[in-house]
């Protein structure tokens, strides 16, 4: 299932715009601009800033694990 997180790596200001590309699977640049003609209507810039503050950052993955030879298998 999957659940809305900020991105970390698609993030300009508070990674909301790039969540929500990662989530509906779209480009992030495409989302950006969608958000900025919504920012002139009035309420979007709340919900802008309630969806940075409520969307919780994505969990950090961790590296991949060490063959046991000493070194990344790939």
């Amino acid at each position: 299932m999957k659940k809305l997180y900020r991105s970390r790596e698609d993030a300009v200001i508070g990674g909301v715009a790039g969540g929500f590309a990662e989530y509906f699977d779209i480009d992030p640049v495409f989302m950006r601009l969608i958000f900025f003609v919504l920012l002139f209507s009035g309420a979007f810039f709340l919900a802008y800033i309630a969806a940075w503050i409520f969307v919780p950052l994505s969990p950090l993955t961790p590296p991949p694990p060490l063959h046991p030879s000493g070194g990344n298998k790939e």
